[in-house]
């Protein structure tokens, strides 16, 4: 598999933690926006290159029993999180104090939720007896740096129209869980 297909699969899995990453930055309001940013481009990453590995390894097995299903978990995992930043983006500005959401829990799931196609590409990988551990780099690769400049947007929008914005990003997660919900049914 040649460099620049590797590079299109890559810049594929990255589209929905980039559109995450732009929810995100646009919910956090944070001083020093680059530690939040680091957290989630270094989660967003390494997710998406351990599931790359982790499909490669499964082989046909546990795919084929993820697979049934994963679509109902991404889904369910964004409409939560984007449900919840739209409540705290309706609240009275001072009455609100909004979580971190690239910190503990939040994090995992939102983590796993933009994985979990990667998990499929590592099984395609596998079928087509392909090495993963090079693809699976750059796939880490491109997603923690597209994470990082949808960080940096969202927080360029929030900079513009303000704490409403936050409505925004959780729509777009909400319409990102959608979407993988229509893609797989």
């Amino acid at each position: 598999m040649t460099l620049t297909t590797i590079l299109f699969i890559a810049v594929a899995l990255g589209i929905d933690a980039f559109s995450v990453a732009i929810g995100i930055g646009a919910a956090n309001h944070q001083k020093q926006w680059w530690p939040p940013a680091l957290r989630l481009s270094c989660a967003f990453g390494f997710f998406q290159f351990m599931m790359a590995v982790l499909g490669w390894l499964a082989g046909s097995t546990v795919v084929g029993i993820i697979e049934a299903f994963d679509h109902w978990v991404a889904f369910g995992l964004l409409v939560l999180i984007g449900g919840k930043m739209i409540w705290e983006g309706l609240e009275k500005e001072e009455t609100t104090k909004t979580k971190d959401q690239t910190k503990g829990f939040q994090l995992l799931l939102l983590s796993v939720a933009t994985s979990i196609d990667s998990l499929a590409v590592g099984f395609s990988f596998s079928v087509l007896k392909n090495p993963i551990m090079f693809p699976a780099i750059i796939i880490g690769v491109v997603c923690f740096v597209m994470t990082a400049a949808g960080m940096i947007f969202g927080k360029a929008l929030t900079k513009i129209f303000g704490k409403k914005v936050s409505i925004f990003g959780g729509l777009v997660l909400i319409v990102i869980g959608i979407k993988i919900l229509i893609e797989h049914l």
